[in-house]
């Protein structure tokens, strides 16, 4: 059996329609979101992205126990001795929630699609940054194209930014195999230098994109990404047949030796590529679709504390 993600079930092919206008979900997420803010995270959230999110204020001499990373080399050899650049904290935080809504996203062994989840995780996010007065932008790519929607700042307009991103068509399951770009050029423009770019995907085995270091130079980025159970163990018991939406075709899982090994190699393949994709343990999320999305997020940000 070649080595391609888990296939998904005759009854999972599509997510599970949701019940409530997205305004309507967006506010009880809200909620949610308000309430660990006030009394779980409090001021971690914030301290969590500021990272070395700086703006250039002047150079000054290197003294004793400055960080060496901000030394200014040519200044330094022009005058013959350490010279620094200064740096003042942004006042702001600019936020941009980056979704890659492939078509592989529709797959759910369970009641939700990680689809569904992928787009409470981007919510949250946005919902985070609302709370928190920052200005939050998102942009949604699929096979079909893409939509950004550039940073904003208040309640109502990114409450209505993120309604767009939930009220996105899923693209279909015929374009699996078709690739997704994202312009990373486009949203260079739209987003200021040190604002925080969080990757939401499937993150499927591949390079990185091109300019993905400048990326990386410029912002501070992150990746989310959700998992369904079936992708960390393919499921014991009879063989059964499941429609494998890469291929078109039915397959039979025999839940052979086989089978087990083909699984494990695209586990750890697509595990290396976002580790290669994110190399700090703490710039990455990983959760499932049977988690509770705000109590992961929530553990992020602790996780970002401590490291710093």
């Amino acid at each position: 059996m070649p080595a391609i993600p888990p296939p998904i079930p005759p009854n999972a092919v599509a997510p599970v329609p949701l019940t409530a206008s997205p305004i309507a979900l967006l506010r009880k997420l809200e909620w949610r979101v308000r309430h660990a803010v006030e009394n779980v995270l409090s001021g971690e959230y914030r301290s969590a992205f500021r990272g070395r999110g700086m703006e250039f204020d002047q150079v000054v001499k290197y003294e004793f126990g400055d960080d060496i990373r901000d030394i200014d080399w040519n200044v330094t050899a022009r005058l013959g001795e350490p010279y620094r650049k200064k740096f003042v904290e942004e006042r702001e935080v600019t936020l941009i929630v980056v979704l890659e809504d492939a078509p592989s996203l529709q797959f759910g062994s369970g009641a939700q699609s990680k689809r569904e989840a992928l787009l409470e995780l981007a919510g949250l996010v946005m919902l985070l940054g609302a709370v928190n007065r920052d200005r939050v932008g998102c942009l949604c790519a699929s096979p079909g194209g893409y939509a950004l929607r550039e940073p904003v700042r208040g309640r109502g307009p990114i409450m209505h930014a993120a309604a767009a991103l939930f009220s996105q068509t899923a693209p279909p399951i015929a374009q699996a195999a078709a690739p997704v770009e994202i312009p990373w050029q486009l949203l260079a423009r739209a987003a200021p230098r040190h604002s925080i770019v969080i990757w939401l995907g499937d993150f499927a085995p591949r390079p990185a994109p091109d300019g993905w270091s400048l990326i990386q130079r410029r912002y501070q980025t992150m990746g989310f990404r959700v998992d369904d159970p079936w992708e960390r163990a393919l499921p014991a018991g009879e063989p059964f047949a499941a429609y494998d939406p890469v291929t078109g075709r039915l397959v039979t899982l025999e839940n052979s030796a086989a089978e087990r090994a083909a699984h494990a190699r695209w586990r750890a393949a697509r595990d290396d590529a976002f580790r290669n994709l994110f190399p700090d343990t703490h710039s990455r999320l990983v959760v499932g679709t049977d988690q509770n999305r705000l109590d992961a997020l929530v553990r992020f940000f602790h996780a970002r504390m401590a490291a710093r």
